[in-house]
């Protein structure tokens, strides 16, 4: 029998079924894992818990759900048939535009076959004596593989809010990363958004238009650009298509995947009136690119950043009439080191008549009640409550499955103290488990398809050296890995990102270790980490 039989076609009806590789999640990351496996003639079952592809953009259907990387830029590179015939319509594409991308792709290439939707995986347990994967799902399903590619999201398990009350409200409750199908109407009534990272800078202004009256309550203020979004003008889709391979080579080489020029001057070495220009130009060109790579010190040097924070501050204060509120709105940590956001009219909203900002830092919020939701000072009556309430970005998809390697030791156990990866890929005791774009990559601070490209290609020629040399299984020396993880730390550290309480960090999750969770060393730098690494025979791993 070749190794792409499935052996569940032998007799005996409780033979699990046997794959080269399973692969965990259906969003962008395990649409191309699939293609990936094909081309490489290995068999292969994707495990979706949604009943579609699209992953995070299957799931995030909220009001102004938006992607902060262009579109044109925000897509597949492995295919020059694909790259050319999708039309896209404006500059940051809306989430319908991005799952009917993900949809057609899956059309192309023929995915859903070999795709399981409305399938959660459950388990994924590693047996030393076979060295194989033994996966389980809440359906029943039990499948064993060689490979196991957990290709779960950094931002697909979302934060349930913890505050008392929650099961005592009458109204409506939503959740911006779990939205229903069918068209929400706030229509005259009064809505409650809870949360102002970018989920809720994006739908605050919708509901906004819609609602009788909106009460946002924000704990932490986000430092927010414009995104200039317009619909493409003619020309210019053909023009980046024309010149698609010069332009994935430029982002395959830049520190976040978006390429722009490396600036040679620190914001401390212009004066005011020539800086001030600098960042108004940024600000109108409408990218979280443009505004903090303008000067090549805002990452790492205080004064500089604060040059960058103070001039969002102005503009804050500017468009807000309300001195209070543009007060509160104003955030007093590093520009950058939470995730800035793109809006559309998001400060301006602060201006209608009726929408209030609640600042829970001077009005603490106590619980939610049968009416509302009540804060140290006020109870405000509501008819629905919207929680913005974001993500255990990174590592919480990857928490919920009970993953064991040799000897059956858990991953989450391994992890207790904050995830150890080689590389973001592998984690030293778990042979032949692959993670796409996680904890000690780039990941998040990437745009996030140039990474996952990235990844699915290294998993793909990890495999195919295997096969060329005859060896079974792979995983990374502790050494290797112990020095990877200092060397995220020890880059991290050079920068600001420590600076502030984020879910980078892991901060917004009580209990989660406070570990600095990506790789700030940018994306064409860890490509060379990686490409050494591979050119070296897997540097650092053990292939046995």
């Amino acid at each position: 029998m070749s190794s792409n039989d499935k052996l569940s076609d032998a007799p005996g009806a409780d033979s699990p079924d046997r794959y080269d590789v399973i692969v965990v999640g259906a969003g962008f990351a395990g649409m191309y894992m699939l293609y990936k496996c094909r081309q490489l003639g290995l068999s292969a079952v994707v495990y979706e818990a949604g009943d579609d592809v699209g992953g995070t953009w299957f799931w995030n259907r909220y009001p102004g759900a938006r992607c902060d990387v262009e579109s044109l830029s925000y897509s597949y590179s492995f295919s020059p048939e694909l790259e050319q015939e999708w039309e896209w319509t404006e500059r940051y594409a809306a989430q319908p535009e991005i799952l009917r991308y993900a949809q057609h792709t899956a059309d192309r290439f023929d995915l859903r076959r070999d795709i399981r939707f409305e399938t959660r995986v459950l388990a994924a347990h590693f047996d030393d004596g076979n060295r194989t994967w033994t996966v389980r799902t809440d359906k029943g399903d039990v499948a064993t593989a060689r490979f196991c590619v957990m290709a779960t999201g950094c931002l697909s398990t979302f934060k349930p809010p913890e505050i008392d009350g929650i099961d005592t409200f009458r109204g409506k409750i939503y959740h911006t990363a779990a939205w229903p199908r069918e068209e929400v109407d706030f229509a005259g009534q009064r809505v409650g958004v809870i949360g102002t990272g970018s989920s809720g800078v994006q739908c605050i202004p919708i509901i906004a238009q819609q609602a009788a009256h909106l009460t946002v309550f924000q704990r932490t203020p986000t430092y927010s650009l414009p995104a200039q979004n317009r619909p493409l003008i003619p020309g210019e889709q053909e023009a980046k298509k024309a010149n698609y391979p010069e332009w994935r080579k430029a982002q395959r080489a830049s520190s976040f995947g978006t390429p722009w020029p490396a600036a040679t001057e620190s914001a401390l070495e212009v004066d005011d009136e020539e800086r001030n220009m600098i960042y108004e130009n940024a600000w109108q060109f409408g990218s979280i690119t443009a505004l903090n790579n303008v000067f090549n010190d805002i990452h790492q040097n205080m004064a500089a950043n604060e040059t960058a924070a103070t001039f969002v501050r102005h503009k804050i204060r500017s468009i807000v009439r309300d001195p209070d509120t543009a007060e509160a709105l104003c955030p007093d940590y590093p520009i950058a080191t939470k995730r800035p956001t793109l809006d559309t009219g998001y400060y301006a909203t602060y201006n209608r008549n009726n929408v209030r900002l609640v600042n829970l830092h001077k009005s603490p919020l106590i619980e939610i009640t049968e009416s509302g939701i009540r804060t140290v000072d006020h109870e405000h009556n509501l008819d629905a409550i919207v929680f913005a309430t974001g993500f255990d970005a990174i590592t919480g998809a990857l928490a919920k499955i009970d993953i064991r390697g040799r000897d059956g030791r858990a991953l989450k156990d391994t992890w207790a103290d904050g995830p150890r990866t080689y590389l973001g890929l592998c984690s030293a005791g778990f042979p032949n488990l692959f993670m796409i774009t996680g904890p000690g990559s780039p990941s998040v601070l990437s745009s996030m398809i140039v990474s996952i490209e990235q990844h699915v290609d290294l998993i793909g020629s990890i495999i195919d050296l295997l096969d060329q040399q005859g060896k079974c299984t792979i995983e990374p020396t502790l050494k290797a890995q112990d020095h990877w993880v200092d060397h995220v730390n020890d880059v991290a550290s050079m920068s600001l990102f420590s600076q502030a309480n984020s879910w980078y960090l892991g901060a917004n999750v009580p209990g989660k270790p406070r570990v600095f969770m990506p790789y700030v060393g940018g994306v064409g730098n860890y490509r060379k980490i990686c490409d050494d690494m591979l050119a070296n025979d897997c540097d650092g791993f053990t292939l046995t």
